[in-house]
């Protein structure tokens, strides 16, 4: 990355502020020439591992049941980063069973989900753009703590990272006068198909310069994540929804933040892209495990369904609903298998006898029942 130059502090001042300096990033719409080595060797092994994740996607039937997990435990982990505390298992749960004081947290994480279920089903009809960038922005912070703060628009003011004010900030994104033109610069590089550039450092230059064109009131670091699972898709690196590196950004937090900062403080781009494709690799090793344990436990649990004898079939639908929705009730199985509350209810307790589920709330009656063993997987 010879001769790159991440940008400039400019002073800003006018009558109803104080001055202050905020920085101002080039534009990325241009060519990169790869130096490092490392980064091409990083790239090859990054490529070769969503090769075989993707393979796992194929070979799995019914793949889609499984995916609403990795979506759930990327909310969780995406949401962690920014300081929310509901784990998986709380995540899983209906609203009613949070506790009041939890709420804030649970939508936040439960807004996340839908953001992503529903900008992955709009890439069919709308590319990765400002606009789905705005749509996907609005869901995330509807009636949730954010939902004060512009949801789906656009900041019209100054923001900043980090300190209780402007003068003691960490970091103080550009002046939302030049957002609307770093955002089309932003856009025009991701597709633009003339860039000699590989996929994924066009996606790793891609979160680096969202998340310092910081382009909303919040929720930006949430947008900036999903954007990297939307663009893999897009770009067809992923066939399936099955990568999620939140989890890794969570882990090495201050690693992400301090690699972002060396960017803009030393225009050392090269360290920020083998930093990503580090957290591609790991990611996409430890998704391909967890495939490689869900078929396992899969198998276990289907010969444990063949002892029902002739309920095996309505056991092998539940199984199926459980692997998309690991928490439910009794009115859960009933509705969704379409049966009587009396067969639904003889049904999960067969599930429980079998130690597929087991009783989680210690009521007699509005019980609910997990599939603990399938949960484990997902918990950080």
């Amino acid at each position: 990355m010879n001769g790159f130059n991440a940008g400039q502090l400019i002073k800003y001042n006018s009558k109803k502020t104080d001055e202050y300096k905020f920085f101002l990033p080039e534009k990325i719409n241009k060519d990169f020439s790869i130096k490092d080595k490392k980064i091409l060797m990083y790239l090859e092994k990054a490529n070769r591992l969503l090769g075989e994740l993707n393979a796992y996607s194929d070979l799995i039937p019914d793949i889609d049941f499984f995916i609403r997990m990795h979506v759930v435990s990327e909310a969780v982990s995406s949401s962690k980063i920014e300081g929310t505390k509901t784990g998986m298992d709380e995540a899983l749960l209906p609203e009613s069973e949070i506790d009041p004081e939890k709420r804030d947290d649970w939508k936040e994480v439960n807004n996340y989900i839908r953001a992503m279920n529903l900008s992955i089903d709009n890439l069919t009809q709308l590319p990765v753009s400002e606009r789905l960038i705005k749509e996907t922005h609005k869901i995330l912070l509807s009636h949730a703590r954010g939902k004060h703060k512009l949801p789906g628009e656009i900041r019209h003011s100054q923001n900043w990272i980090g300190g209780a004010s402007i003068d003691t900030a960490h970091f103080v994104p550009p002046h939302n006068n030049y957002l609307s033109d770093l955002l089309s610069d932003w856009e025009n590089f991701w597709h633009n198909a003339q860039l000699q550039i590989p996929i994924l450092i066009k996606v790793a230059i891609c979160h680096y310069q969202f998340e310092t064109i910081h382009p909303f009131l919040d929720g930006n670091g949430r947008i900036g994540r999903l954007l990297i699972s939307l663009q893999l898709i897009e770009r067809g690196f992923l066939k399936k929804p099955v990568l999620y590196i939140s989890d890794f950004f969570e882990t090495n937090r201050q690693s992400y933040y301090d690699s972002l900062d060396k960017v803009r403080q030393k225009n050392d781009l090269e360290q920020w892209i083998l930093f990503f494709l580090q957290g591609i690799i790991e990611t996409a090793d430890k998704s391909r495990k967890t495939f490689e344990k869900i078929l396992q436990l899969r198998l276990l649990l289907e010969e444990k369904i063949s002892r029902l004898g002739r309920r095996s079939k309505r056991g092998r639908d539940l199984l199926f609903l459980l692997f998309s929705s690991p928490i439910v009730s009794v009115n859960d199985v009933k509705k969704n298998l379409n049966i009587q509350y009396v067969a639904a209810n003889s049904l999960v307790q067969d599930f429980v006898d079998q130690k597929i589920l087991k009783e989680i709330t210690g009521y007699s009656r509005n019980r609910l029942f997990a599939m603990d063993d399938y949960i484990k997987l997902f918990r950080k």
